[in-house]
């Protein structure tokens, strides 16, 4: 036992500690599908518990290892060619399912690489960044950086993936954000996002995902069609009340009126079982993790371990907005995971792998000190 806590002594167990209860939710939830779906609620609570096992091992492995080696020019131009070529490489062998090929499937289990790819693209913007934030002022490194992020972002958003097309937008303009903008250059950025967008929703989006975008815009339109998801979540949320139906109750789920309720709308079927109160908490445990992420952050080595915390936290904190968004139609339907909670491995290990590294960049960090810190941290105040 001592020996594991010397090893592992620089593991953030606040951070740890707060995603425990959030896998657990999800955990209990995939198995409250009950009556005669329990068998498929079965099915996902063991999957779900091999990817925790395997996540929470590459999380302890990874807190263990130095990643100086990050800092390194040559790290990050392979980490782009791998992310290219392995969502290039989906077109030709990839498992199509729903329309999108967006995964590689391995038999009993399957991986999305657009998950890894925004841990990858993180490290490049971070590296990019972290060399070059004085001079941030000139406008070329933010047309440089965004060439790396639009070349990622267009090959996940034409399998199609928006939801995660959607996240590596946010990861780059978060970043560049955090390394120090103007505000000439902030207006010039939200005029070519409103060009970009046009562009996108002529020629870049499916029907179907127009669809979903209009039916937020008039949700009551197509309530049996393009509307039906988000509806049926929020009712489901709504008829949690204050402390919810129970564990094994919610009838949304338990009756399949709730579509992908182990992934997209878990946060629904988690919220109909535990009400407003549990739904109180689970926000309470992420605010908590994105607290713990951010202050190891602050403590970093250098501008690059800053930039690749805050990478982490931008990570989770959009993915985490825009699942609960969705649920609640405060935003359209994009096929956005619940971070930690959600059925899946590939979003798990990638969640877990970012928290192992930046476990890994605490090992040498500083001590944060407020002068320090203001010096230090890279970005406006």
């Amino acid at each position: 036992m001592r020996n594991f806590l010397q090893r592992f002594a620089y593991v953030d167990w606040i951070l740890v500690g707060a995603t425990i209860p959030l896998l657990c939710a999800g955990l209990v939830t995939m198995n409250s599908f009950g009556g005669d779906v329990g068998a498929s609620g079965t099915h996902f609570f063991i999957r779900q518990m091999v990817w925790i096992v395997v996540s929470l091992g590459i999380f302890f492995g990874l807190s263990s290892t130095d990643f100086h080696f990050l800092r390194k020019t040559w790290v990050s131009v392979t980490l782009f060619v791998i992310s290219c070529g392995s969502l290039s490489l989906l077109f030709l062998i990839g498992h199509i399912s729903r329309g999108a090929a967006s995964w590689f499937s391995f038999g009993a289990f399957s991986l999305q690489p657009s998950d890894f790819v925004k841990l990858a693209l993180i490290i490049i913007l971070a590296k990019y960044f972290s060399r070059r934030h004085i001079e941030i002022a000139n406008v070329r490194h933010i047309f440089v950086s965004g060439f790396y992020a639009f070349v990622i972002f267009c090959l996940v958003l034409i399998q199609p993936a928006l939801g995660s097309a959607i996240i590596i937008f946010f990861i780059w303009i978060g970043m560049v954000l955090v390394s120090g903008l103007s505000k000439k250059h902030l207006a010039v950025m939200f005029l070519i996002g409103i060009a970009a967008f046009a562009l996108l929703w002529s020629f870049g989006i499916k029907q179907y995902q127009k669809d979903r975008i209009l039916n937020f815009i008039h949700p009551l339109t197509d309530i049996q069609g393009t509307g039906y998801n988000a509806y049926q979540s929020t009712i489901a949320v709504g008829s949690g009340g204050l402390i919810g139906k129970g564990v094994g109750y919610g009838t949304q789920s338990r009756l399949k009126f709730l579509p992908e309720y182990q992934t997209d709308f878990i946060f629904a079927a988690f919220a109909e079982e535990w009400g407003f109160v549990g739904a109180a908490i689970l926000f309470f445990l992420f605010g908590v993790i994105i607290w713990r992420i951010v202050r190891i952050a602050m403590a970093g080595q250098t501008n690059f371990e800053i930039l690749f915390g805050a990478g982490v936290a931008l990570l989770i904190t959009v993915q985490f907005i825009v699942n609960i968004g969705m649920n609640i139609q405060l935003l359209p339907v994009t096929g956005t995971t619940l971070p930690f909670v959600s059925y899946g491995g590939s979003h798990l290990v990638t969640e877990f792998a970012a928290l192992g590294i930046l476990m890994g960049m605490r090992r040498y960090s500083r001590a944060a000190h407020k002068d320090v810190s203001k010096n230090e941290f890279v970005g406006p105040a």
